[in-house]
């Protein structure tokens, strides 16, 4: 089963959406400020990232920017950064997607498509 973590006003939320119902995929919506993605989906999110804890956040939000972490992010480690990411679902770069093996932040419908063709 996946998980789909999103914000209900969030355009790109409603596009990603329509994506998996279109391709036929079951999922569970889970509003990301109330319940925040797993340590487990936050690491597999990150292997997808390739490794840059930065692909995991909301770098354009309002809270990303009132708590200065364009310049205090680099310096965090990774238990710090998933820290904040788990505190606050508004600096998660959205939507989310968890399945059994994988996580990934932000949606491109190409990068979803090459993920759910592996199911």
């Amino acid at each position: 089963m996946l998980k789909f973590y999103h914000l209900s006003n969030c355009d790109t939320c409603r596009k990603a959406q329509k994506f998996l119902r279109r391709s036929g995929h079951i999922f569970t919506p889970i509003p990301i400020r109330e319940t925040t993605p797993s340590l487990e989906e936050l690491r597999l999110a990150l292997c997808a990232a390739g490794g840059d804890i930065r692909k995991l956040f909301n770098r354009s939000g309002k809270d990303f920017r009132s708590l200065h972490l364009e310049k205090t992010l680099p310096a965090r480690s990774f238990e710090g950064a998933v820290a904040l990411l788990q505190q606050n679902g508004n600096l998660i770069k959205r939507p989310f997607l968890a399945g059994k093996s994988f996580g990934v932040a932000g949606f491109d419908e190409e990068e979803w498509a090459r993920l759910l063709a592996k199911l």
